[in-house]
């Protein structure tokens, strides 16, 4: 289980990435939304979704939700 944010900037594709609470790339707080509290990624990534159709999981904490 993990705390999950999404980063309300996009990256220049166009994703906006997902982040657990601990990653090392977890944008500002002012740049993120908080997405609530998920057993994984991919779930997280559904829930941004609802926001954002764009939604990726980061390379670095959510990895086994990352297009490549």
């Amino acid at each position: 289980m993990g705390s999950y944010y999404v980063n309300k900037n996009s990256q220049p594709n166009g994703d906006h990435e997902v982040h657990v609470s601990t990653c090392s790339r977890l944008p500002l707080s002012e740049n993120r939304n908080y997405l609530g509290v998920f057993e994984n990624c991919r779930d997280a990534v559904r829930e941004a979704k609802k926001n954002f159709a764009t939604a990726d999981g980061c390379y670095y904490c959510s990895n086994a939700c990352h297009k490549q």
